[in-house]
């Protein structure tokens, strides 16, 4: 039997339906917006062993048929999943993550599928809202339900849920998620607007979050299953205690040292002392397991209570102080564009490189197929974390980190029309303690003025801590990995001087309220404008001109009709200018002439034979031409590119002219003036006003 509930959103209607299909799942939810469809389920196993984490997977995919196409590419068959779907994959998983018990340790599963796309409704909306109502009517121990809903801004009016359309006009695409009581996971692309815009298109989402959650309510009223018990970790007390007596101040105290892998080594060390103490020997008192989670549980109360009691960060910052930052532009010789960000522990070279048309990506999604003129891709490999791992392809965090940093930066890019060069931008990170997102974010915005790109306006980025214990608050700015690993947010935050580009915020408790929200960005946006003046003493602004190294692109305008002369049949005429120049040439539909190449003389030199052939003829206005043919009434004389015009015997000369071939031959170059042009189109030329013209000059 399948449960049912319905309600207005946006001027449409959200459906969600539990058990109709996939029964054999813990929990599903078929979930309908428009012609959307998504069915998600949720399925939990048994507890592998050894793990003391929860392991939990999450699994998105668009289903081709849903929009009615096959899958691009030689195997009609969907393959490995794409970046719209892995970044999707994240949306769900952000907000339900810390929503199951802390010892809840069992095996999770949530599969998302597009089953019916209708190009205007984004599926990922509705996978967010399947998967808590997936695991909501499961036995799974799901603390939710919550809500996701999307925020688009058009004319200054905020908009629920927007279509496709709307968000070609919008310019803000916000993603909430959260709970009745307070916002759990944040994802926004915007184009600079101000923080008190940001913070009330948060608070009008999560309206409709209410709205959502309270409809998922309405369906368990309906269906619910008893909920899996879940067994507590019994810590031995009269241990725990015996153990925080001798060694917390220890731990609080190496917690302290300053540099990340000296203080890693002295707690590490640490750990090794209370492993030997408790867990070796003839009579061990205790499993390593038990220890080592006894010093982690220390490890943090002491990282947390050094901050909101001691107001002492592991490196010896204030909350709002930054760490010190070093912005190196131009490092690698022939790059088109590069940096190097640094700011403490955390370090990226950051690399521009620009291409034309043909270099643009271009991507099948289930809307219609589109291009991608910017691209930005990040890498984190181990050694930046000290680690040894085996390198396989980009990682879901990479793919997520380089959309996020993409998003910042994508916001202050001149348009096509003015910059018409493709641009890729690819990040590696040589160190992290804390953000490499933002460093990301910063080193991005100074290998693109290094490479001379007219940019808006400079962004940087900052990553934003919490610590609250009951109701002390601390809010830190530039936080480091241990303040993530131990605190409850991570808010990262970049824009220009004049506002927000791009936001990602992550919980680790229940959520937080306007409040602490509206406190975090603007203490993000002193710490933001700190560090754009910073990276402003290495570039001020965008270079110039490109890099020499850089291909050169002309981009000029021909009329739809002249697109068939330029580029001959079978390619005939393109080909040959082309030979000719050295240059390469590209034309659009809408007659968009795109020249490249290395040399910049051959581009021009390219761009001044197409403009010959599509000049049009101008009455009055002299050219000089080549003579074609003779005949007893006159010569024809190609006054452009397959342009030619008849100056008659009797406009050759001020005196009689006899014969044609007595003032000029074939082959021969003269100068002519347009003197009229027919309703045939045919050209009159004269090369005696021409001359009569010449003459005058010359007096």
């Amino acid at each position: 039997m399948s449960f049912k509930v319905e309600r207005a959103l946006g001027g449409r209607n959200l459906i969600i339906e539990a058990d109709k299909v996939a029964r054999q799942a813990d929990g599903s939810a078929l979930v309908s917006y428009g012609d959307t469809v998504v069915l998600v389920t949720a399925v939990s196993g048994g507890v592998r062993d050894g793990v003391d984490f929860f392991p939990l997977t999450v699994d998105y995919r668009e289903k081709t048929y849903a929009a009615g196409k096959f899958p691009g590419g030689y195997f009609k068959r969907e393959g490995r999943p794409t970046t719209k779907e892995i970044l999707t994959m994240r949306l769900i998983d952000r907000p339900i993550r810390p929503l199951f018990p802390p010892d809840y340790f069992n095996e999770v599963q949530v599969t998302g599928a597009v089953l019916s796309a209708d190009k205007e409704n984004d599926p990922d909306i509705l996978a967010m809202i399947g998967a808590s109502a997936a695991l909501s009517v499961s036995s799974i121990p799901f603390c939710g339900p919550t809500g996701a809903v999307r925020v688009g801004r058009v004319n200054g009016n905020f908009v629920i849920n927007p279509t496709h359309s709307e968000l070609d006009v919008s310019d803000l695409d916000l993603v909430i998620a959260g709970t009745e009581d307070a916002v759990m996971m944040v994802e926004a692309a915007a184009k600079e607007l101000p923080e008190d815009v940001v913070i009330e298109a948060i608070m009008f989402g999560h309206k409709w979050i209410k709205e959502i959650i309270s409809l998922q309510k309405e369906l368990l009223s309906l269906h619910e299953k008893p909920k899996q018990s879940v067994s507590k970790t019994v810590i031995d007390e009269p241990l725990f205690k015996e153990v925080e007596e001798k060694f917390y101040g220890e731990v609080k105290r190496r917690n302290l040292i300053p540099g990340k892998q000296t203080r890693q080594q002295a707690i590490d060390e640490l750990m090794d002392e209370l492993v030997k103490e408790y867990c070796t020997g003839d009579n061990p008192r205790a499993k390593e397991g038990v220890i080592k989670h006894i010093f982690e549980t220390l490890e943090r109360q002491a990282v947390r209570e050094s901050i909101i009691k001691d107001k002492k960060r592991c490196d010896g910052r204030t909350i709002t102080d930054i760490r010190p930052l070093v912005c190196e532009i131009g490092v690698l010789p022939r790059t088109h564009g590069s940096a190097i960000f640094t700011r403490g522990e955390t370090q990226a070279l950051v690399v521009a490189t620009l291409g034309t048309t043909m270099d643009e990506q271009w991507v099948d999604s289930l809307e219609d197929e589109y291009s991608k003129k910017f691209m930005l891709h990040y890498n984190f490999p181990p050694f930046c974390v000290g680690e040894i791992k085996p390198v396989f392809g980009p990682s879901r965090r990479e793919i997520g980190h380089g959309a996020l940093a993409e998003k910042a930066l994508e916001a202050v890019l001149p348009p096509p029309e003015k910059f018409p060069y493709t641009i890729r931008i690819v990040s590696d990170i040589l160190e992290s303690n804390g953000s490499s997102s933002m460093a990301t974010v910063c080193g991005g915005i100074l290998c693109l003025m290094d490479a001379g790109v007219p940019i808006k306006d400079p962004v940087a980025g900052i990553a934003m801590g919490l610590v609250k214990e009951d109701n002390e608050i601390a809010i830190l700015s530039d936080i480091l990995g241990t303040e993530d690993h131990f605190g409850d947010m991570d808010f990262k935050v970049a824009g220009t001087q004049k506002g927000i580009t791009a936001i990602q915020m992550d919980m680790k408790i229940s959520g937080i309220d306007d409040n602490i929200l509206t406190r975090a960005l603007a203490q993000a946006r002193e710490g933001r404008i700190f560090i754009l003046r910073e990276m402003l003493k290495a570039i001020d602004r965008p270079r110039k001109e490109i890099s020499v190294h850089a291909p050169r692109l002309i981009q000029i305008k021909i009329r739809t009709e002249k697109i068939g002369m330029i580029i001959g049949p079978g390619g005939k005429t393109i080909k040959k200018i082309q030979e000719e120049t050295g240059a390469r040439i590209e034309i659009d539909d809408d007659g968009t002439v795109k020249i490249s190449s290395p040399i910049s003389a051959n581009a021009e030199k390219a761009r001044t034979q197409i403009e010959r052939m599509t000049e049009e003829i101008q009455i009055g206005k002299t050219y000089t031409g080549k003579v074609l043919s003779t005949k007893e009434y006159g010569a024809f004389v190609e006054v452009l590119p397959g342009q030619d015009g008849l100056v008659h015997i009797s406009e050759l000369s001020d005196g009689y002219v006899e014969k044609v071939d007595d003032v000029v031959k074939v082959g021969e170059e003269i100068t002519v003036k347009v003197v009229g042009i027919d309703d045939q189109k045919r050209i009159k030329l004269s090369r005696k006003a021409a001359l009569k013209e010449q003459h005058l000059s010359n007096v």
